[in-house]
């Protein structure tokens, strides 16, 4: 009698074509919403303050290192034009890498205040998990000894986790918006620095948000660096032009010192979350 050998079916979630496959989107959305929802729930964290800014910002020690070494080969190249060029470039990285060094002393502060706390009133330091700004504030929080979070997110450039998050609370995203949506939910402040299209995106997401009482909680959002911000988008004009009212104005609070930033953010958790049993949701 011949034999007959049994065909081993895959089971459809362990079927990687179709996981992949653009019919399973649906399934790869819900695994992001529901895969941080399991690790951060394992770890009870549901305060944190977000730290937004660019990803190009260097390190004071960084920025010195790198200005040197340009000088350097400027006097020994007959101060070509294109090593002028990026001398003149290290000069400018220069002068922004203090907002890496204050990005990364107000999370310090943050985090060692928060320390202090009840356990159960404490909040973490969160970032989009890359470098610059976002490592900045992943190192003070590191450096402060406390928990720190990373949610990263997979593009062509720049974006890679820095190595100051927790190994278990670093996350890694597909979907742009699923990742502004864990942004935003265990949100209590938000704290944006100088940064591009992608911090403008996150600001003006969450002021929205906010605007439209999309987001009921209590939110603060402290953008640091009037000199920045005021030089990049005229908050004023959208008054003159009727586009958002003066009152949308109280949204955020421009800020230009770590002293500032800390002030406002240890108010704003003592006035509606420390020793509060009421928690806020989206």
């Amino acid at each position: 009698m011949e034999s007959t050998q049994r065909k081993t079916l895959i089971k459809a979630y362990d079927n990687q074509k179709f996981l992949y496959s653009a019919d399973a989107r649906a399934i790869r959305i819900l695994a992001e919403y529901l895969e941080p929802l399991y690790r951060l729930r394992k770890k009870k964290i549901k305060d944190t303050v977000v730290f937004f800014g660019s990803a190009r910002t260097l390190s004071m020690k960084q920025a010195k290192d790198q200005y040197a070494k340009a000088k350097w080969k400027l006097s020994s190249h007959n101060n070509s034009r294109s090593l002028k060029e990026k001398v003149e470039q290290a000069e400018h990285d220069l002068k922004i890498a203090r907002y890496y060094e204050e990005a990364k002393e107000l999370a310090f502060r943050l985090t060692q205040w928060s320390s202090s706390l009840e356990e159960g009133q404490r909040f973490i330091v969160c970032s989009g998990g890359g470098p610059g700004i976002m490592e900045a504030a992943n190192r003070g929080a590191a450096e402060a000894g406390g928990p720190t979070i990373g949610m990263n997110i997979s593009i062509p450039t720049e974006q890679y986790p820095n190595p100051y998050i927790d190994e278990d609370l670093s996350f890694e995203f597909h979907y742009f918006f699923m990742r502004k949506f864990w942004f935003v939910y265990t949100a209590k402040a938000l704290v944006v620095f100088p940064g591009g299209f992608g911090t403008m995106d996150e600001l003006f997401e969450l002021l929205t948000l906010r605007q439209t009482q999309k987001v009921k909680k209590p939110l603060a959002v402290v953008v640091y660096s009037s000199e920045y911000w005021n030089s990049v988008i005229h908050f004023e004009k959208l008054v003159e032009w009727g586009t958002i009212s003066q009152k949308d104005l109280e949204l955020f609070n421009i800020v230009d010192s770590v002293d500032q930033a800390f002030g406002i953010l240890k108010s704003h958790f003592e006035e509606n979350f420390v020793g509060k049993k009421k928690y806020w949701h989206l």
